[in-house]
Formats: structure tokens, C-alpha cells, sequence
């Protein structure tokens, strides 16, 4: 075999085997391939694309190009989540410890953010004392014992998807089905869970910005999932402004605290049951998803859930009074707030724009080298379809740095459209595939 004859191949628009997938994968995460030839054949796909067999067997070259988890020594059947990412998405943070205090084992490898989507690890990390870095005994013990850990990815899972990533990105071969959904799940059936739920958002601060196309990213994730031996479930949920209140690091875990305390927001708390009830189902706690989501609401009003997250917290090295002093949480010296020009009713909220000004407060990195500012970011103080007065507040930014909030502010402002007529507000859970 050489790349060349497999350029051209896929140039040509022809399927590539499962072995010359796998030898220009190889061959690639050891350098033995250079980035102008994989680039070519990035592009070729980008153009002619992948049928199934050929996603399928990339997902498994890129599955194995590294190290997997072997969760086999922690009992029952493991549930991991996936989101695909978005504005203000701080799911993880509730609905992992409902689905623990039902009894599902959760053993779950997560990612810092880049760009406007935040990252798990970016967001625990601001619990005081919080390791995300876990020596693998460690982890494995401890969803053994308290029922869930959640660990920063490691450098040595999926290297060729790490590398294949990067090169996608200054290429412009993105945006494509195939390669997205062998990348995310390539990740997922290498952290070794028995069950997989998936968030696919969709909408203007997603990736997939509209329903077709999120319905073919979830409809391939499930189908790749099934046919590694997985149970693969995906529920397309609204990005079209972002999830909750909170934007942020520290602010989004207040947020999921105050969602595990009955007091969140509707919509972070409808998803987070929903979700939480369907690990449940997977993980064979409930006998159908309807009867998870009843246990993963008791779990949530009786407390058990915001119990499971304080001896998440306590394990992982973190202070867990912090859920009852927020003080303890990284502080913020500037506080600034954006109103309303006019009356009317709140049309849209542009999540892009919204994760973007959070990102230029200091909360988000437009580099994997940028520093954040744990305590910044943007509480959005109104939603679609509400009611407005000139002069109200719809959003409130935080930060250190006032020529960052400024600049911020100038951002978050274009994201509000107010007009005079009523309208409803987005629906959450647009469809569920694969139960």
C-alpha cells in the first residue's frame, strides 16, 4: 500500500478497505505519513465522503491507535454521556450524579473547552482542590465505592484523532459527517463504558446548526455505536441560546448546584432528568426510560443527587462545603449589566455571541495555551419568550480584566433581539434515536 494509490482512490470517489484505513491511520500517529499527504486525502474526503463500513473502520483505527480504559473491574454496566458541545452546557455536573444516586456506575473521561464551548474539566477545576488527574486504580476504586469519577482525557487516547483533529481544523475539512461522528465515538468506545447517551445540540451556538443535519450526526453515532457492541441512545436537544443561566467556569457549577437543589433553571433541569432517566434505563435500573426518568426526579427532589455530587467532590479532592458557600468559589472584581434599548419580547438569543463575549470576558480560551479566569463569564437574566421593559437587565458579566468585559459587553449586546409580539419559547428535546 501507498498514499498515493490511496489519494487517488478516494479522489476517484471508490470505498477505502478496512486495512488501507488502518495502515494510513498507523502510519500517520507514528509520522511515518506527512501532513500534506493526509491533508489530501482529508480533503478528498471531505468531498466524495465515507459510506458506513468506511466510518465504522475508521472509528476502529482511531479507537485503538492508543490506549483504552478497561472498566471491566467496576460492577454493573457502565453509562457514559457524550455532548457535542455548546453555551452554558453544565449537564455533565447534574446529571451524573443522578444517575449514580440511582445506581448507575459512571465512569466518564471529559474535556477542557476551546473556543465559546466550555469544558467539563475547565469547570470542576474551579472547585477548590478538584483533581481531574486520577492515577487509574484510583478512578476505578472510587466509581467502585461512591458510584462515579469523571477525569481529564488522557494524551495517550485516541492519538490519531488528536492528530487527525488539529489537521482537520487548519484545512477546513471540519464540517464533515463522517469525520465528526469517527472522532467522538472513536473517544467514547475507548473509554470503555457498556452504554452511551449522547447530546447532540443543535442550533446557532452548535456545531450542527440545523435539525437535518443533526439528525444524520446522531442517526451515524448510533449506528457506529451499535456496531461495536455498544447501547447507543442520542436525544437532539436546542442550542439555539444557551443552556440555563450561567456562562462560565465557577458560575456553571453554582448553577448545577443550585439544579441539584431543586432550583434551577426549567430547561437545565428538564434535560438533565431526561438524560439522567435514560443512563438509568441503560444501565438497568429502570425497565423503561419513562420509569428512569421518575427515579432521576425523586433523586433530585429528595436530595440524593445533590448528596452524590458532595462525595463526588470530597473524593476527587475538592472542598464540598462549597455547596453551601459559594464565597469559596473564585471571585470576581468587575460585575457589569446589559439592558434592554426597548419593550417588547425577547425573539432570540444568539448563542454563538453569547459564548463568544463569555470567552472574551476570560472564561473560554481561543487557544489550548490561553489561561482562563475561573470566576468570569455571563448570567443571562432574561430567555426567549419572556416579557421586557426598557431598562431591564438581560445579562450580567463578571470578570478581572475591564478592558476584556468591555469588549464583552460590546458582543453580548448584539445577541438579544427584542420585537414588539409575543412568541414561544424553543422546544428542548427535539427528537430521541436508538431506544
Amino acid at each position: 500500500m501507498n498514499m498515493v494509490s490511496i489519494i487517488q482512490k478516494k479522489k476517484d470517489g471508490r470505498p477505502l478497505s478496512k486495512e488501507e484505513i488502518k495502515w494510513f491511520v498507523d502510519g500517520y500517529v507514528k509520522g511515518d505519513i506527512p501532513d500534506y499527504q493526509v491533508s489530501a486525502l482529508l480533503m478528498a474526503i471531505y468531498f466524495q465522503g465515507l459510506n458506513k463500513e468506511e466510518i465504522f473502520h475508521l472509528t476502529e483505527a482511531m479507537r485503538y491507535s492508543g490506549d483504552t480504559i478497561d472498566l471491566s473491574s467496576i460492577e454493573g454496566i457502565k453509562v457514559d454521556k457524550h455532548s457535542t458541545g455548546g453555551v452554558g452546557d453544565k449537564t455533565t455536573l447534574v446529571v451524573a450524579p443522578l444517575a449514580a444516586a440511582c445506581g448507575v456506575p459512571i465512569a466518564k473521561m471529559s474535556g477542557r473547552g476551546l473556543g465559546f464551548t466550555g469544558g467539563t474539566v475547565d469547570k470542576m477545576e474551579s472547585i477548590p482542590g478538584f483533581r481531574t488527574a486520577l492515577e487509574p486504580e484510583e478512578f476505578l476504586n472510587q466509581v467502585n465505592t461512591m458510584g462515579m469519577a469523571v477525569i481529564g482525557q488522557t494524551a495517550h487516547i485516541t492519538p490519531a484523532d488528536k492528530k487527525l483533529y488539529a489537521l482537520r481544523d487548519v484545512t477546513a475539512t471540519v464540517d464533515n459527517l463522517g469525520l465528526i461522528s469517527s472522532s467522538i465515538m472513536s473517544k467514547k468506545l475507548a473509554a470503555g463504558s457498556d452504554a452511551i447517551v449522547l447530546d447532540v445540540k443543535c442550533g446557532d451556538g452548535a456545531f450542527m446548526e440545523n435539525i437535518d443535519d443533526a439528525e444524520k450526526l446522531a442517526e451515524m453515532m448510533v449506528e457506529i455505536g451499535k456496531s461495536a457492541g455498544r447501547r447507543t441512545v442520542a436525544a437532539i436537544t436546542e442550542m439555539g441560546q444557551p443552556l440555563g443561566k450561567a456562562v462560565g467556569n465557577s458560575i456553571e457549577v453554582i448553577e448545577a448546584i443550585e439544579t441539584l437543589k431543586g432550583n434551577g433553571p426549567e430547561d437545565i433541569t428538564e434535560l438533565a432528568v431526561k438524560l439522567s432517566g435514560i443512563m438509568v434505563y441503560l444501565g438497568g435500573k429502570a425497565s423503561s426510560p419513562e420509569e428512569g426518568q421518575t427515579m432521576t426526579k425523586e433523586a433530585l427532589d429528595n436530595g440524593r443527587g445533590l448528596e452524590k455530587l458532595g462525595e463526588f467532590i470530597k473524593a476527587q479532592g475538592g472542598n464540598p462545603e462549597v455547596i453551601s458557600d459559594y464565597s469559596l468559589f473564585p471571585q470576581h472584581t468587575i460585575e457589569k449589566t446589559i439592558t434592554a434599548q426597548k419593550s417588547g419580547y425577547v425573539r432570540a438569543i444568539e448563542a454563538k455571541k453569547i459564548g463568544l463575549a463569555s470567552q472574551q470576558t476570560g472564561a473560554g480560551r481561543a487557544t489550548k495555551e490561553d489561561d482562563i479566569d475561573l470566576s468570569a463569564g455571563i448570567i443571562i437574566c432574561k430567555k426567549i419568550a419572556d416579557e421586557v421593559r426598557e431598562g431591564d437587565v438581560l445579562a450580567r458579566l463578571f470578570g478581572n480584566d475591564e478592558k476584556k468585559i468591555q469588549q464583552a459587553m460590546s458582543i453580548a449586546e448584539e445577541a438579544f433581539v427584542i420585537e414588539d409580539e409575543p412568541c414561544q419559547p424553543p422546544q428542548l428535546i427535539k427528537k430521541i434515536l436508538g431506544i
